[in-house]
């Protein structure tokens, strides 16, 4: 193969929050910066994701008239994180994380809201809040985008209605309401109507929300910084010279191109998700590796973490968890391909209960998923059970509701889910046991005794709708409790749970600086990580909405300038061939 040089101070390798972030902030300081991604397409996890971030302390929280206690988000970290607490990281997060907020909403078109209420996911732990620290990313135009919109990685197809992405909070709750009320009714129809406009002229949605609002946001701040992202360019090696790394080596457009960064390579490839050695590593529940089901884009094989690895960095594989855990049912798409449908919300609506494969309940269904996951393999673990596993379900009347993983409310049909075998049903609760292999007499039981409660708006078992984080993400309409209700309106219905996650918090070790450690916890010169290549900041644990794509913009933000301020690897001035780059392009 032909192989020329390039030249840069920064390479930046992987295109989503953590990598962009980094990139735009080094470019602020002057710095010539590349951006190196994998896949055809940019936006990484980051395009498929919920779009919120978790930062304590924050302007926007202020202006909503929100003031924590002091010390109050240092105190529940350290609660959280508990074996893995690192003051030094811990205090760099919290100290730079108001920071890359200001930095971005005031210098970029990266702009959040921030809800007047949503709780941390242990709102009731020392130094929780019932809110002020989770925002989620503003609806972003694609058209601003221009044609390089089509190269903005799609959200989760699971997560979407007709390839249509709905924006957290009130629009959800508008198309859930669509037919029971006139103004949800009139909004769901214009929204609908734009998204379908949008695909006729645009062959995709221009109303981009969530994750994809945020790698969009962050993809036009690189384009207004005339920051280069060569795409489908995986990198191949890193480069060690200068007592130091000094570049890397990546495949781009047939050839192999020497990169040379003067400042520093970072790495920001998305974990291991895919990584199926690594996951049978520390994956408990997956002894083989494959036990596993992630939304996560396929691609994300911990190179970061093998390309660290080979020039003296380490991963981190004693954190109490090795990714953020989330329940996921496996579906069929309409073009007969697999999907991963990650469940957050269905779990902690009225009338919807989850069952281990010996159909008992085991867990708040209301808690985060984190939490969730870890009830789920104790109790299986418990039964025996070989694989993990768990039944979520529910009552004709919730399932028309609310939906149920991939099912629709009403009135969109479940015919196809049915057909496919998804969506289990049973005209009465022994028949659904039945067809989902549970002795009928021990799951009615498991019903009734739920039921008991549920009548007035009771759960003595398991404190479904006890804790704010509950009551949030339940139906205010129900009352007294909004998470519970009885299933006593047949047909029934279930939907199998497996394993996934949104992120591996096992990573790289690296310090406040976003540096990456060697062995003796030294810092490797000229090599940083961040975002999931890096050793989660909350030690292994979930305390908020956020909790990912929070560190990934505020440490992206300190990379960078940090970077601003390194010295240059190179001792002698090297000759390279300059190659013209088009930002956000296949073109070098």
């Amino acid at each position: 193969m032909e192989q020329n040089t390039f030249e840069c101070d920064v390479l930046v390798v992987g295109s989503g929050a953590s990598g962009m972030s980094t990139a735009i902030t080094a470019a602020s300081q002057g710095l010539k910066v590349l951006v190196v991604e994998k896949e055809a397409r940019f936006g990484g996890t980051t395009a498929r994701s919920g779009g919120w971030l978790w930062i304590p302390g924050t302007r926007l929280a202020t202006e909503q008239g929100i003031h924590e206690p002091e010390g109050a988000a240092l105190a529940y970290m350290q609660h959280e994180t508990t074996t893995h607490f690192d003051a030094a990281r811990v205090g760099a997060f919290l100290d730079m994380g108001p920071k890359a907020i200001d930095f971005f909403t005031r210098n970029t078109c990266v702009q959040f809201d921030m809800p007047a209420v949503f709780p941390d996911y242990h709102a009731e732990a020392p130094g929780g809040q019932p809110g002020g620290r989770s925002m989620v990313t503003r609806p972003f135009d694609g058209r601003e985008l221009g044609k390089r919109v089509k190269l903005l990685a799609p959200p989760l197809p699971e997560l979407t209605v007709f390839g249509m992405m709905l924006g957290s909070g009130p629009e959800i709750k508008h198309f859930m309401r669509a037919f029971k009320s006139p103004t949800s009714f009139w909004y769901v129809t214009k929204r609908l109507t734009r998204h379908f406009f949008d695909v006729l002229g645009h062959g995709r949605g221009m109303t981009l929300t969530n994750g994809n609002a945020l790698a969009g946001r962050l993809a036009k701040a690189a384009m207004d910084l005339d920051i280069p992202v060569w795409l489908s360019s995986p990198v191949k090696k890193l480069v060690v010279e200068y007592d130091g790394v000094s570049g890397a080596v990546v495949q781009h457009e047939g050839k192999t191109v020497r990169i040379v960064a003067k400042r520093g390579v970072v790495l920001a490839c998305g974990g291991f998700p895919y990584d199926v050695e690594r996951r049978k590593e520390l994956f408990p529940h997956a002894p083989t590796g494959k036990e596993h089901y992630s939304p996560s884009p396929s691609t994300n094989t911990g190179d970061g973490l093998r390309l660290a690895e080979a020039v003296g960095g380490r991963v981190d594989g004693t954190i109490p968890h090795a990714a953020a855990w989330v329940p996921a049912s496996v579906t069929t798409r309409p073009d007969g391909t697999k999907g991963v449908m990650p469940h957050f919300i269905d779990r902690a609506k009225p009338g919807v209960i989850a069952v281990t494969p010996k159909g008992k309940r085991f867990a708040n269904e209301g808690n985060s998923y984190h939490d969730f996951v870890q009830a789920m393999v104790k109790a299986c673990e418990s039964d025996g059970e070989p694989e993990v596993t768990a039944w979520l379900l529910c009552d004709h009347k919730a399932l028309r509701d609310y939906g149920l993983g991939c099912v629709a409310p009403s009135p969109l049909p479940i015919g196809r889910h049915l057909k496919s075998g998804y969506l289990k049903r049973g005209a009465s609760i022994g028949e659904l046991a039945k067809e989902i292999g549970i002795a009928p007499a021990t799951l009615e039981a498991t019903v009734q005794e739920f039921n008991k409660g549920a009548r007035t708006g009771d759960d003595p078992a398991f404190g479904k709708g006890s804790k704010a984080y509950n009551r949030y993400q339940g139906d205010a309409n129900v009352t007294p409790n909004p998470c519970v209700a009885p299933l006593e309106n047949g047909p029934y219905y279930a939907i199998k749970l497996v394993i996934g996650d949104i992120g591996t918090f096992a990573g790289l070790v690296t310090d406040e600086k976003t540096r990456v450690l060697d062995a003796n916890r030294q810092p490797i010169k000229g090599l940083y990580a961040v975002g999931n290549d890096a050793a989660s900041v909350m030690g292994g644990n979930y305390p908020g909405a956020g909790i990912t794509l929070g560190p990934a913009l505020t440490f992206g933000y300190v990379a960078g300038l940090q970077l601003a301020q390194a010295e240059a690897l190179q001792t002698v001035q090297l000759k390279v061939e300059q190659r013209e780059a088009v930002p956000l392009s296949r073109k070098a």
